[in-house]
């Protein structure tokens, strides 16, 4: 079964200093129909203006994913971490039995895009632990990029769930394919351009969820990047 969600219909949080888009149900938006996707639960597309950010807050067993589009984020926690992201860098944060952190704009003119992940972990009062990769461009290219795993195989962040999430930058004449193992399932996240899904024609925004198939296929790409996301049904 395929069901798309629309870049259009996602909540929408206007706080002046930071513009939101929620594909599921977070904080003052809530949508029954979009509470999650198996163990993911939250993708928000976040733009931040220059010298603003979300102050110290805490989190607890969670796999919180960091998806750097554009500009600069400054990234401290009480683990003792500090770091600044750019575009290709990728990062983790296991939130695990308590953490507290702090996201900024590193930069006090440009704005910083990004996209914050959460899955739910499948061990819970864990040691809270950070990691961060950086994937370039030509990694992604024409080809799905193992971001994140529950292993951290072949280079990408370690997440505490039976989960995958691969990235690609795809141009025309790019067709990927990608196999579900029985009782997986898929949700494909369009982050720009456009391509089709498994035959459905998807533009930046718009998020397609597969379950009871046994394929995924990328193809008719133009500019696109996207994140696959192979998860426990």
């Amino acid at each position: 079964m395929l069901q798309i969600r629309k870049s259009e219909e996602r909540g929408v949080a206007n706080h002046g200093w930071l513009q939101s888009r929620h594909t599921f149900s977070f904080g003052s938006y809530h949508d029954p129909k979009h509470t999650g996707f198996g163990p993911l639960l939250v993708i928000n597309e976040d733009q931040v203006q220059g010298g603003q950010g979300f102050g110290t807050h805490g989190h607890r067993d969670m796999e919180i994913i960091s998806y750097v589009l554009s500009g600069a984020l400054e990234h401290k926690d009480s683990m003792g971490t500090g770091s600044v992201l750019h575009y290709g860098d990728v990062q983790r944060m296991s939130a695990g039995n308590g953490v507290r952190h702090s996201e900024f704009n590193h930069s006090p003119n440009e704005q910083v895009h990004f996209l914050q992940i959460w899955v739910q972990p499948n061990q819970t009062g864990i040691a809270p632990s950070y990691e961060e990769k950086h994937f370039t461009p030509e990694s992604k290219l024409g080809q799905l990029r193992l971001i994140a795993s529950s292993d951290g195989r072949d280079g990408s962040v370690l997440i505490h769930q039976d989960a995958a999430i691969y990235a690609t930058i795809m141009t025309a004449g790019d067709s990927l394919k990608h196999e579900l193992a029985a009782g997986r399932q898929s949700y494909v996240h369009v982050i720009r351009g456009e391509l089709t899904v498994n035959g459905t024609a998807l533009k930046g925004g718009d998020a397609l969820k597969i379950t009871g198939e046994t394929l995924v296929t990328l193809q008719d790409a133009k500019a696109a990047e996207v994140l696959v996301f192979d998860l426990p049904a």
